[in-house]
């Protein structure tokens, strides 16, 4: 009996170190993600930017800026069409005149299955009025339902390929494939968001590593 209880004390022992060490792991992974203080990041889009579903604390742009500890600003539109998106964006990159942009459009063009060759023509022209302005772009790739699972569009990868842009094209896929991922059937919930917010953070954490702007 004495030996029994030696084995499940070590075993306990041995649960809860990994257990810590896990969250030890977690919130190195995340205080170790920075930019400098001074880089302005705007997040552009529509529903999936503005945050629908929860409060405007818990969108992505919000959990972003806690994990960048920098400012990015929310302009997103919920409903808003990539064509509308295009004549929006030239006056908020005046405005704020950002280090930093993370451009994820196309979604409403996709579920209302616009023309997608009029959405990347739209990208295209987003991400070259960011380029002409020295503002480093990352592309959010949107996924849509295809025979058996959720993938991304093969023009998003076409509009990052031709500009040389980057893409994050994982958290929205495991978004939608995860149901305690989502408020509805196309949007995050606060898991969800805080989700993109990692995934982007560590993409732009990892370029200012290797690539001073």
């Amino acid at each position: 009996m004495e030996l029994f209880n030696i084995r499940n004390i070590i075993l306990i022992f041995i649960l809860v170190a990994g257990i810590n060490y896990w969250k030890t792991a977690q919130e190195v992974e995340v205080e170790s993600l920075s930019l400098p203080l001074e880089t302005k990041v705007l997040a552009f889009g529509d529903s999936l930017t503005y945050g629908y579903g929860v409060s405007k604390e818990l969108s992505y742009p919000s959990k972003l800026s806690e994990f960048l500890h920098v400012e990015v600003i929310n302009e997103g539109i919920s409903g808003e069409f990539s064509a509308k998106g295009l004549e929006r964006l030239p006056v908020l990159l005046d405005k704020y005149k950002p280090q930093i942009l993370v451009l994820c459009h196309g979604a409403n063009d996709i579920l209302k299955r616009n023309d997608l060759s009029s959405t990347k023509e739209n990208l295209n022209k987003m991400v070259l009025l960011a380029k002409e302005k020295g503002i480093f772009v990352l592309l959010v790739g949107v996924p849509s339902y295809d025979i058996l699972s959720f993938n991304v569009p093969s023009f998003y990868y076409e509009v990052a390929k031709e500009n040389g842009i980057e893409i994050e094209d994982r958290a929205l896929k495991k978004i939608l494939e995860h149901e305690d991922l989502k408020s509805d059937q196309v949007h995050p919930n606060k898991l969800g968001y805080e989700l993109m917010a990692k995934n982007i953070a560590k993409m732009l954490s990892e370029y200012y590593r290797s690539n001073v702007y």
